[in-house]
């Protein structure tokens, strides 16, 4: 006999939507049209559902609590005290939306805003030492009463530094060669100090928008940087005996084997912030004077899946949806890697994305979730190649076919079968232009008529460091300016030049954000005969530049000339 378990700790998997049905909130008609809208616009059922008109926010608290077995709470009810906040450190505060309400028999209770964000409960036991139990509010209500209690406070990493060298000790110096000891590496894992000094670097770069957080250790310091639109920035080093505790809790959280230090490793956390997913891939690599840890940040709240804001010219963007459209062929992206290829190609799913029409990616790794899309994840050590899967995508009866990257000859062919069989195939390359693409193709091993076939089009892009908003200003370029650009006094009449001058909001660089500029080769019939009469790429160019195809450097000039971009961003990603 199932013994009787209280439902605030029993765990179901059901769906949002079926339990507010069960709650006769709504009916199945309602949840039939929020799920047309979701696969238009994407969000969350719930929210589409008040959006809608069909459901209100109390109601949605109780659908949720009730899927994620947690009991709803009444934040009025609660007397904040001193010792109760400083119960929960600010930055897990602010960044998991996490509120102390009370202790009770030596239990500390906290109000989550998300009920996807109970795996913060289990850092929050070891921080404490004691049991936590959570409980439900709304998420707006949190939001603004961790404002009020922990305003813009921020632990220091020195604070966070000192406590770690007080608890820690002397067992943080680990051996740096040989075998590690995995009771003590565990240990430092799971102390309190070593957690909230990784919750203070997520929150500093989260908050920061960084895509990527790189520790790194050498002989004698341990750095930590993070990258903010393809720049990186080093936050205070910490002592270089904490390297190992601190990578030891990452691969705890990411689920690797901490024992195992001479192989590189990658794992994946998934975290709510701010009622958002956030997904962090790990890599761990062995170097020589310990593990190199680096944390992808994938958040998809600040990468817009917008064709139209991805940084396209009016033409530009008609001419890719276009492309889009196409009834069969294949279309490349092209340049070299964090050029922003895969958002780009993501944008172009996400407008192509509809009921009527089936879509399967390849990827490796798969960095967002598009509703509505299948999506594959490739896994080269059990077998699981583009190849093999572009395979058997095949026999899924796709209309539209994303493969992450056409690497080798076997990929390059299957693609070329694929286009020729009536799909349209979408992928990336490696290369500085477009009309390189077509060599790149070539020399995989691709014949120059199935080329010259199957081949519509090549985008070329590179990403360009937006000025900030709040600290531009304008000015007038000089004659060195003018030259590196090869431009004429002339040529810039009525243009206006700017740059940033660096404030809080971009701290300090005079950059806020990124953008793409792209050149564009659609082929034409004159240059699928240049194609298999074996031309080279500089003639291939030269016939695209009559045709019409803008170059980068153009792109970047019209970036420049808008006050998007500086010349100096320019200048580095692109050739004249």
């Amino acid at each position: 006999m199932v013994p009787d378990v209280p439902y605030r700790y029993a765990r179901t998997k059901k769906l949002l939507g079926q339990i507010l049905k069960e709650m006769k909130a709504v009916h199945e008609g309602m949840i039939q049209e929020a799920l047309t809208a979701q696969r238009e616009e994407g969000g969350q059922i719930g929210q589409i559902l008040i959006r809608l008109g069909h459901l209100d926010e109390a109601t949605l608290q109780q659908g949720l609590a009730r899927q994620a077995g947690l009991d709803m709470f009444d934040l009025s009810s609660v007397e904040f005290s001193a010792e109760l906040i400083e119960s929960v450190d600010p930055e897990t505060a602010k960044l998991f939306d996490v509120l102390p309400v009370k202790r009770e028999e030596g239990k500390l209770v906290v109000a989550l805003g998300n009920p996807q964000n109970t795996a913060v409960l289990d850092d929050l036991r070891f921080v404490t030492g004691g049991e936590v139990e959570g409980v439900l509010a709304p998420q707006d209500q949190i939001k603004e009463l961790v404002q009020k209690y922990y305003g813009d406070s921020v632990s220091t990493m020195e604070q966070l530094v000192e406590e770690v060298v007080e608890q820690v000790g002397g067992a943080a110096s680990a051996k740096r060669r040989g075998t590690v000891d995995l009771a003590d590496a565990e240990q430092m894992a799971q102390s309190a100090p070593i957690i909230k000094l990784l919750q203070y670097i997520l929150f500093q770069a989260i908050r920061d928008r960084a895509s990527d957080v790189h520790f790194e250790p050498f002989e004698d310091d341990f750095k930590i940087r993070y990258r903010v639109d393809g720049a990186l920035y080093e936050l205070q080093a910490p002592p270089r005996h904490l390297a190992l505790p601190l990578i030891s809790r990452v691969k705890v959280r990411a689920g690797l084997d901490i024992a195992e230090t001479r192989l590189p490793q990658d794992g994946r956390i998934e975290i709510m912030i701010g009622g958002r997913p956030v997904d962090l891939r790990v890599s761990t690599l062995p170097t020589l004077h310990g593990e190199s840890c680096v944390i992808r940040i994938l958040d998809r709240s600040i990468v817009s899946l917008d064709l139209a804001q991805v940084g396209l010219s009016d033409s530009e963007l008609d001419t890719l949806k276009r492309l889009i459209h196409l009834p069969h062929g294949i279309v490349l992206v092209t340049g070299p890697t964090g050029s922003g290829k895969t958002t780009t190609l993501y944008s172009g799913l996400n407008f192509a994305n509809d009921v009527g029409i089936k879509i399967i990616t390849t990827e490796d790794p798969v960095e967002y979730e598009l509703d509505g899309i299948v999506q594959v994840q490739v896994n080269d050590e059990i077998g699981v190649t583009y190849s093999r899967c572009l395979r058997s995508i095949l026999r899924q009866d796709p209309d539209m076919i994303l493969v992450g990257e056409i690497r080798d000859h076997e990929t390059a062919q299957i693609a070329v079968e694929a286009s020729l069989t009536g799909h349209v195939v979408f992928s990336t390359l490696h290369t500085n232009d477009a009309p390189l693409a077509i060599t790149r193709i070539l020399d995989l091993g691709i014949e120059p008529f199935l080329v010259a076939a199957t081949l519509e089009a090549v985008v070329a892009q590179r990403l360009v460091r937006t000025i900030c908003t709040e600290c531009k200003v304008t000015y007038e370029p000089g004659t060195e300016v003018l030259m590196e650009l090869g431009l004429t006094a002339e040529d810039i009449r009525g243009k206006h030049f700017a740059y940033g001058t660096g404030c809080d909001n971009c701290h300090g660089s005079g950059y806020k954000g990124r953008i793409g500029i792209f050149e564009i080769l659609v082929m034409s019939e004159a240059l699928r005969q240049m194609v298999i009469e074996g031309e080279s790429s500089d003639a291939i160019r030269e016939q695209a530049l009559r045709e019409g195809m803008g170059v980068l450097r153009e792109a970047g000039l019209r970036a420049i000339f808008n006050g998007t971009t500086t010349v100096e961003e320019v200048l580095r990603e692109t050739a004249a």
